[in-house]
């Protein structure tokens, strides 16, 4: 394989997680009844640009489909977050009712619909047929396709150009990141900005959250990387903020090369400099990540077969890809996990990937009264933990594997 960026051949590891399905392919009662579909799951990082990215195995269309289970407005959390970037960025770069704003992985409006109240046009880009169908269903206009340069060509054509872009959490989802770069330096209007907000591969490695990895996440980035990667396709970098979100995420300011106006902010450089300084740039930063994964796979399982053997019972909350990958990397079945508990009622009914756990609404827990409830979005632990302690009542307690295995009373 070579680079999805430069074009090195690719030799250096960071993980390999065995196979799995696509994280998000939850399966229907009829499906059951059918063979899956598994890929390998091998991540590797080119010593070229440094940009770590999964062995390509599987197309972007079988991995995001018209049956794609992930809905963003799910989470109180991230609605707070997207709102509060809206309110940022109008004061920022100074919306009006006379700005466009777009939105590359719109998903289901969760976004937009703050950027519609304040009186703002919009544009959501979306190639999930339910998702979009979801923010269609909150008026926001929705151009269902994937973004790239032919489309951001056909929006420029049409007066679509942007003063604002935002796209969160996809950049890592695109196997041609340079034509999805490229789209955005035409898109924007000669000062617009565009804004990327992604997980920083230094948290994935230096916390070991592997399960972040699954067949999704074409790239795993850095600001280096990044910010490579957008000299060569237009783009500038002039500010970056560090954001807690899904473990620790970066959110990276961009202008087009050739008329932006915006000045370089230090934290860019600073933070190129502690990534440098962190080893980021070298082979010897990720050889310990494989054997941290195990050790975190090893202990999951300890405990999980420690309960069983003990009597206790073990559900989940949350039908995340991230605990997709965690559960099918561990081997996990439903006679270790009996059910997953979701708000989603796309995934309600259906079955995880690979590992066939059903997944259940919330009044399951009520119901079976667990012993331990796994949080597989350990990222929303204090959320989830909130939002289900009841479950303390009956003396259940809280598990999350990554980083390392901890149990909550």
């Amino acid at each position: 394989m070579k680079c999805r960026h430069c074009g090195t051949a690719l030799q250096l590891p960071l993980v390999d997680l065995g196979s799995a399905p696509p994280s998000n392919a939850y399966l229907t009662q009829q499906a059951m009844h059918a063979p899956e579909k598994w890929f390998p799951l091998r991540v590797l990082v080119c010593e070229h640009c440094w940009l770590v990215q999964t062995e390509d195995f599987a197309q972007a269309d079988e991995l995001f489909d018209a049956e794609y289970a992930y809905f963003s407005s799910f989470s109180n959390s991230w609605l707070a977050h997207a709102e509060h970037y809206v309110a940022e960025m109008m004061e920022r770069f100074g919306l009006t009712a006379d700005s466009h704003v777009v939105e590359v992985a719109a998903n289901d409006g969760y976004l937009l619909q703050y950027v519609q109240e304040r009186g703002i046009p919009c544009t959501g880009i979306e190639p999930t047929a339910s998702t979009a169908a979801a923010a269609q269903e909150k008026n926001i206009p929705i151009v269902q396709d994937f973004f790239g340069v032919r489309l951001a060509k056909e929006l420029a054509m049409q007066g679509r150009q942007a003063d604002l872009t935002a796209a969160n959490n996809v950049l890592a989802h695109v196997p041609d990141i340079n034509d999805f770069v490229t789209g955005f330096a035409l898109l924007l209007k000669p000062h617009g900005v565009a804004t990327f907000e992604f997980p920083h591969l230094l948290r994935l490695v230096e916390e070991n959250q592997f399960d972040t990895i699954y067949h999704e996440h074409f790239s795993y980035l850095s600001l280096s990387a990044v910010e490579r990667i957008f000299t060569a396709n237009g783009l500038s970098v002039f500010d970056v903020q560090e954001h807690p979100t899904h473990g620790g995420s970066l959110r990276v300011f961009a202008q087009r090369s050739a008329s932006g106006e915006q000045a370089r902010s230090d934290s860019v450089n600073d933070l190129l400099a502690r990534e440098a300084q962190a080893g980021i740039l070298g082979a010897d930063y990720y050889a310990d990540f494989q054997a941290n994964a195990d050790r975190v796979k090893n202990d999951f399982l300890v405990f999980l077969l420690e309960a069983r053997r003990q009597g206790k019972s073990v559900a989940a909350y949350g039908a995340a890809a991230k605990g997709n990958t965690l559960m099918n990397y561990a081997g996990v079945r439903p006679d270790l996990v009996a059910f997953v508990v979701d708000r989603n009622p796309a995934k309600q009914g259906k079955y995880m990937p690979g590992s066939r756990i059903p997944i259940v609404d919330e009044s399951a827990l009520k119901q079976q009264k667990p012993d331990y409830v796994v949080v597989l979005p350990w990222n929303l632990k204090s959320e989830v933990m909130q939002q289900l302690a009841y479950v303390r009542a009956w003396g259940g307690q809280f598990v999350t594997a990554v980083p390392t295995l901890q149990i909550t009373p």
